[in-house]
């Protein structure tokens, strides 16, 4: 080759090589195109993803248990953002409960499950779940979460929190009213069907014969087995006509027959108590279980807020404005 040829052959080739160059330096040099949110992301928190798949599903249960016509868009909104919440705060309880090695074990769902169905007669759970849209790995897979959020609240926050007896005695003091016992009768009735019976029963009483016997042979209420006994009742547990009665008695005393739609009755009272405050050391459990209960709320506001706000939770408002309600048909892979 000639050198002129050979010097044309080269610049020629130089310039492709420079032009190829280029274009290359050209793109590792401009800037990063600028990429929105991701479409298929709802939200993020500390960087694990709600997909807007899960998102969809878990709102289309949340609406279907609506009633009356489909909402709008509008009426969609609340939803929505309640949901997001909800579903942001699971996210985060598990992050906690998983920070915390606090898991449960595959026999520990089984019980959950377990004591779900049981709220159902038999072959009924099923139905519940298919309408629900729920498969019982879907269900399974809800209970392991659940319970995992009440191992952490058990272990990590409950545990914290304690009553004191200066606690005690001061909500005990703020609700004297709550431990107020109004006075109670304790009585026994027999009921039939006609005046002329209860007369003659009446009559039987008089004569000496037991109230219990004759209310366990005659009487047509269901306590005729215990001889017609209705325990202790303050006023208003019974119907009124009875109450008008049984206040007015002493001790021991029957009442003239009385007629109510149930038929006629006669009424002895047994006993009585008269009205008083039930002491402390009667109601310390109960006392103390209120307050261990709204301690434990108080206590878990906090948590959950403390992990909120040391979060990083991030809401696609895009993806999320554009949800109206209805699952987004996946494409097929």
């Amino acid at each position: 080759m000639r050198p002129a040829s050979l010097r044309a052959s080269l610049l020629s080739w130089s310039t492709t090589l420079l032009f190829v160059a280029g274009v290359l330096g050209l793109g590792g040099c401009r800037a990063p195109t600028q990429e929105g949110p991701d479409p298929t992301v709802v939200a993020t928190v500390n960087g694990e993803s709600l997909s807007r798949a899960d998102f969809e599903q878990e709102l289309a249960r949340e609406l279907a248990t609506t009633e009356g016509p489909e909402p709008t868009p509008e009426e969609v909104e609340p939803f929505k953002r309640a949901l997001v919440d909800t579903l942001v705060k699971r996210m985060l309880l598990l992050q906690a409960a998983k920070q915390n090695n606090i898991a449960v074990t595959p026999e520990e769902v089984d019980r959950g499950v377990l004591r779900l169905s049981g709220d159902y007669p038999a072959g009924n759970f099923n139905e519940v779940l298919a309408a629900g849209q729920l498969s019982m790995a879907e269900l399974r897979a809800r209970e392991a979460s659940r319970l995992t959020i009440e191992k952490l609240f058990t272990h990590h926050v409950y545990s914290r929190v304690a009553v004191t007896e200066e606690e005690l005695r001061a909500y005990y003091a703020a609700h004297e009213a709550d431990f107020q016992e109004p006075e109670e009768v304790h009585a026994a009735q027999m009921v039939v069907k006609g005046l002329d019976e209860a007369r003659r029963l009446q009559a039987q009483l008089k004569a000496g014969k037991k109230f219990s016997d004759l209310a366990r042979r005659y009487s047509l209420s269901a306590d005729a087995k215990v001889g017609g006994d209705l325990g202790f009742f303050p006023r208003g547990q019974m119907p009124p006509a009875f109450d008008e009665v049984v206040f007015k008695l002493g001790v021991g005393q029957v009442s003239d027959v009385v007629s109510t739609e149930y038929g006629y009755h006669l009424f002895k009272v047994l006993d009585r108590r008269p009205p008083r405050k039930r002491e402390l050391a009667e109601v310390r459990s109960k006392v103390e279980g209120r307050l261990l209960e709204t301690k434990r709320a108080q206590a878990q506001e906090t948590f959950e807020k403390e992990l909120r706000d040391k979060a990083q939770v991030v809401v696609n408002e895009a993806t999320l404005q554009t949800i109206r309600g209805r699952p987004v048909p996946q494409a097929a892979k």
